[in-house]
């Protein structure tokens, strides 16, 4: 891009071929395969991607999977939208480093909690760390190709901000029309299906054609506002307004709540049952987005109505109250239920808001109603920072679970908080290895209900399996807290289970809360029986000392080919007993019927 607009019949012509480029920076050349070429490497993508995440869901995706799945999407976004013919090498290898850097940040985090799950707040925070480091990349590959990377605060703030803007704009219109590619493609698939022709329907069930054609539709759309900047400015600068007309009525509204806060107090937000903090935090991001609106990208771009004029220092300052008071409620929240990894992420974003608060008001007072003047350099130098700051919380430096796991569990040995309030399932499923090698520390603990629940937690699939404060009974807590050989009684008598036995059960957690008869079948096989109307069949795995539940319906034996429908006038059609067996207490069924059990192995 270049400060000042192009002239020329080039790019004014009315007599323009329809596939011109029109590109608002004469040093980036017409590119007309550009949408071409970046719909087929979106394309590609999304079919890598399918590949790389399609698993039957009823097991966990790969770690390995997860984390190159995340860095071909990454790279073929980031890719997308910041290439140019000039240096396209640097494009390629940002957008490579940026991919394999958010695959590993997913690698770590799939491993992290029990869930598998790769999108936790380190993630999102590699998003940012991209998202924000991706302007700053367009902008000095645009206007200082040396070695001098650290001098990237001495780059044009103009040129910044507009690459944020244009990458915010292309991306939103990109994803629009990827949606209306699929309606479309919805409406031609069920026209055509209508004269029987199935394919295109057929097609958009299969997921990989769904993520190709989403890529297809997110690159080529890419390209071809790429190649047209000069109508995205325009489109940028129209956005900029609506946005900035916004701006006098939040400053209205902000002035009013702060004087009504005088009034009123704090007390009432904190009584309101929302969280403060975040409301608070919301209401500042969106005070930062439309004073930039105001301000636009330089002296000459800044609005020039008093009321917009006069509606922008009020919001610059008015961000530092607003993260004071999200910080203040972070800190209570703190002092009363002590560190988790979600308080400490709301911390750091109290923090950053605070910055900015800090950065608005030193402009005004500065600068005044030139306070633009004075914010534009300290927002590009808080941007720098915060993309660091936010790819250095991405990467596994520091451990907020283990942060947290110890504050939690000091709380609970000091007695600040009782066994049956303490939050076991957030030791266990969001606190990483830490939490679950304290959770099995407390597991051996002398403290029964200590003990008990934390057994009950290990134990849980999933986050709900875990009990809440109003569902833990104290017999249910007595019992997890039992060696596992004291609860089980073993059935037919003179049966015996080995030790292995035993800790498979244990493991399985079958008998976790409530005494349960082991009713041995086989050597392999095992009836367990607990209070209600409760049954399970388990199996050993192989040689092991793993056990599993095992279908206790097994599927029919093939039927009998019939062949022709006239076989059916000749066929033997009979009803034979099938021989099944049943668990029955003191004389009464109980569960379900089941296949006769093999006799044990030799």
């Amino acid at each position: 891009m270049t400060d000042a607009a192009a002239t020329g019949a080039r790019a004014d012509s009315p007599r323009q071929m329809p596939n011109a480029s029109a590109r608002l920076d004469d040093s980036d050349p017409p590119w007309p395969l550009r949408p071409w070429i970046m719909a087929a490497i979106c394309a590609a993508a999304g079919l890598a991607f399918h590949l790389l995440i399609d698993h039957h869901y009823d097991h966990a995706l790969s770690h390995w999977r997860s984390a190159l799945a995340t860095a071909v999407a990454v790279a073929a976004v980031v890719f997308v939208l910041g290439v140019e013919r000039r240096r396209w090498h640097w494009a390629l290898g940002f957008a490579l480093g940026w991919g394999a850097i958010l695959g590993l940040i997913a690698w770590q985090t799939a491993a992290y909690n029990l869930q598998g799950s790769p999108i936790e707040w380190p993630f999102w925070s590699g998003m940012l760390a991209v998202l924000v480091a991706t302007p700053l990349f367009q902008t000095r590959r645009d206007v200082a190709p040396d070695w001098r990377f650290w001098r990237l605060w001495a780059m044009p703030y103009q040129r910044q901000h507009s690459h944020a803007w244009a990458d915010a704009v292309i991306g939103a219109a990109s994803l629009a029309f990827v949606g209306i590619t699929f309606l479309l493609t919805v409406l031609i698939g069920q026209m055509f299906k209508l004269i029987g022709i199935n394919l295109i329907f057929d097609l958009l069930n299969d997921e990989w054609f769904g993520w190709m054609l989403a890529g297809a539709a997110f690159g080529g759309a890419v390209g071809l506002l790429r190649e047209r900047d000069r109508l995205v400015a325009t489109l940028q600068r129209l956005v900029m307004i609506v946005l900035a007309v916004l701006a006098p009525v939040l400053a209205v509204a902000l002035v009013l709540f702060l004087l009504s806060l005088a009034g009123t107090g704090l007390q009432k937000l904190w009584d309101s049952g929302f969280s403060t903090a975040a409301v608070m935090m919301a209401v500042a991001a969106f005070a930062v987005l439309l004073a930039n609106a105001v301000i636009g990208n330089g002296r000459d771009d800044r609005a020039t109505s008093p009321a917009l004029r006069w509606a922008a220092p009020i919001l610059a300052m008015a961000v530092l109250p607003l993260a004071g008071i999200a910080f203040y409620s972070m800190h209570l929240r703190v002092i009363q239920y002590g560190w988790t990894p979600e308080r400490i992420w709301g911390v750091i974003a109290a923090m950053i808001a605070l910055a900015y608060g800090l950065a608005g008001v030193w402009a005004v007072v500065k600068g005044r109603r030139d306070f633009d003047d004075w914010l534009r350099p300290l927002q590009q130098k808080l941007a720098i920072g915060l993309s660091l700051l936010a790819l250095f919380l991405a990467l596994p430096i520091l451990d907020f679970g283990a942060i947290s796991t110890r504050d939690q569990v000091a709380r609970l040995k000091s007695g600040a908080i009782t066994a049956e309030k303490f939050d076991w399932a957030a030791l266990a499923f969001d606190f990483g290895p830490t939490g679950r090698r304290e959770l099995e520390a407390l597991a051996r603990s002398t403290n029964k209900d200590r003990a008990g629940l934390a057994k009950i937690a290990l134990n849980a699939r999933y986050r709900g399996d875990v009990p809440q404060e109003h569902q833990r009974h104290g017999g249910d807590v007595a019992v997890a807290a039992t060696a596992i050989e004291d609860k089980v009684r073993v059935l037919p008598a003179g049966r015996m289970l080995t030790r292995d036995d035993y800790a498979g059960i244990d493991r399985g957690g079958y008998c976790l809360s409530q005494p349960c008869i082991a009713y041995v079948l086989n050597s392999d096989r095992i009836a367990l029986i607990r209070p209600g109307d409760n049954v399970t069949l388990i199996e050993r795995i192989g040689d092991s000392g793993q056990w599993r539940p095992y279908d206790e319906h097994p599927p029919s034996p093939a039927p009998a080919d019939l062949g022709k429908a006239d076989d059916l006038k000749r066929a033997v059609v009979e009803v034979r007993p099938v021989m099944r067996q049943q668990i029955f207490v003191n004389g009464k069924p109980m569960g379900d019927s089941f296949a006769p059990t093999p006799p044990s192995r030799p």
